[in-house]
């Protein structure tokens, strides 16, 4: 198959004029740090997501807790014809607010395999809204929960029909019977208030005045947002889930661990479907690990996985019910004799995004930004270079562990643009129409431009005027992509791209940014 499709929207779609690079500004900033403070780690952002409309933004920490936040700024200025007749140009950009928070997970023990289950959220991902309620879906290592938030009245009383001069407690006389001797009435009530000489309850002709029953009046009803657990899907992965995500149908989603992929009903908690098995009979045969799996977002039939070896495989439920062939393989070949010991750890795609219209699919390796037309398998229609830079250092990197770091990608709602992370608080921003020349590197502060480098571009190879395959962002080497010193311990893993607008959030440890053009 060929990436000459005619579909619209596509990055890959050639067009006369280039959208222009684009001047990122800092918007918001939640959890600011002051200079010198030190963060603690259950406080770590894990996991961002917005929500189809981007009028909602979720983000999980190491400490079970899941934050949401929705937009304030008015986006209804009227109708385009009357827009277009006042001659009125919009110029705010998405604004956010805090609106709840809720504790999602707590930290487990497994008794049967002496395994500590810690209450990090490794991904969150949001459920189709009803009834004004938020649904979502958020998973540690083991356990997914569905949590429903909405918003419950709560009643605030202004009075009640009771004289508290006169009446305390349930309604017996104010006089103290302390030291009184007389004998009090089973309702608590002392009996010298109506002269009765014995404990046989006896009403006195009209009852007593002290006892009312109190008439309510509310002034007013505020609103308490509320988090429910209504499923919890558990008991279903031998090995730490890495992924999940919904189908368009919205009554499904998967999840996947490094050997199975399991489908599940939102409805059903007590049992899912293995539909993807990539155990050998002898674990010492086994050769990769699934990283992490996507449903199309058009097709409810469609998924894609991803693997260590650096591959993705396309897979259809309708073929059969074990998905273990797949329909398309897409797998970057390497050039013949570059193969060292970093080149499988170094290919191994830590996230995959399917394009808004599924008709691409983005996959983050340690050192590039692949971008692959689904028509096309035989190479990936861009590539852009993340941590060229670092490739002298990989011995270093991989002494302490950073090269195994799990960077997160993005595509913007048009296609046009693709984002990622990187150490020292940078993220980058390629431009991915055929003939964009953006290559933009921001960081994770108030003044995200602090300090920029000239990004040289190479085309590498070139196919057709649609299928063209470049590579940009290479750096200088021994240091980063904002001409500052490396610092590996400090890194931006998790971002997310707002779906309509040029809007982009990302996490620096316990701070969650965010930047618009």
């Amino acid at each position: 198959m060929n990436g000459n499709g005619g579909e619209e929207g596509g990055p890959a779609v050639a067009s006369s004029s280039n959208p222009p690079t684009l001047d990122w500004k800092f918007s918001q900033v939640f959890g600011e740090r002051m200079a010198g403070e030190d963060v603690q780690e259950v406080d770590i952002i894990s996991a961002i997501e917005f929500d189809k409309s981007g009028d909602h933004l979720a983000t999980g920490d190491r400490g079970g807790r899941v934050v949401l936040f929705e937009r304030t700024d008015a986006r209804n200025h009227g109708s385009r014809k009357d827009l277009e007749a006042q001659d009125y140009q919009i110029s705010r950009h998405a604004e956010f607010r805090y609106k709840t928070e809720f504790q999602s997970h707590e930290p487990e023990f497994d008794y049967l395999k002496s395994l500590e289950i810690e209450e990090k959220i490794n991904k969150i991902r949001w459920c189709q809204t009803a009834n004004g309620a938020l649904s979502l879906l958020s998973t540690n290592d083991k356990t997914i929960k569905y949590w429903k938030v909405q918003e419950k009245k709560v009643k605030q009383i202004a009075e009640m029909n009771l004289d508290a001069s006169q009446v305390v407690g349930n309604g017996c006389s104010g006089r103290s019977t302390t030291n009184s001797p007389s004998p009090s009435l089973p309702n608590g009530c002392s009996g010298s208030t109506f002269n009765f000489l014995s404990n046989d309850l006896s009403f006195p002709p009209g009852g007593y005045p002290s006892l009312r029953l109190p008439v309510v009046v509310v002034s007013s009803h505020e609103k308490s947002l509320v988090a429910r657990c209504r499923r919890i899907y558990a008991h279903a992965h031998d090995y730490h889930i890495n992924s999940i995500s919904n189908n368009s149908d919205g009554e499904t989603f998967i999840s996947a661990d490094d050997l199975r992929i399991n489908l599940w009903n939102l409805e059903i908690s007590s049992q899912s479907f293995n539909i993807a098995d990539v155990k050998p009979a002898n674990m010492e045969d086994l050769a990769e690990v699934i990283t992490c799996a996507e449903f199309h977002p058009v097709h409810c039939n469609m998924l894609a996985y991803s693997s260590s070896k650096g591959s993705i495989r396309l897979i259809d439920l309708r073929q059969s019910a074990l998905c273990d062939n797949h329909s398309m393989l897409f797998e970057n070949r390497e050039a013949p004799g570059s193969r060292s010991f970093f080149t499988e750890i170094i290919a191994s795609i830590t996230d995959v995004k399917f394009a808004k219209d599924g008709r691409h699919i983005l996959s983050r390796d340690y050192m590039t930004l692949k971008l692959w037309d689904i028509n096309m398998d035989s190479t990936p229609v861009a590539t852009f270079q993340v941590h060229e830079y670092l490739r002298p250092r990989l011995c270093d990197l991989y002494e302490n562990d950073s090269i195994f770091d799990k960077f997160e990608c993005g595509l913007s709602g048009d296609g046009f643009r693709v984002a990622t992370g990187s150490y020292s608080n940078l993220f980058r921003v390629f431009g991915c129409v055929p003939g964009s020349n953006e290559a933009t590197t921001l960081e994770a502060s108030k003044n995200p431009t602090r300090k920029q480098v000239q990004n040289p571009t190479r085309a590498s190879r070139s196919l057709s005027s649609l299928t063209r395959v470049v590579r940009r962002g290479a750096e200088s080497p021994n240091i980063d992509a904002n001409g500052n010193s490396f610092d590996s311990a400090i890194k931006l893993l998790h971002l997310a791209w707002h779906p309509t607008e040029n809007l982009i959030a990302c996490a620096a440890a316990n701070s969650l940014y965010m930047y618009y053009a």
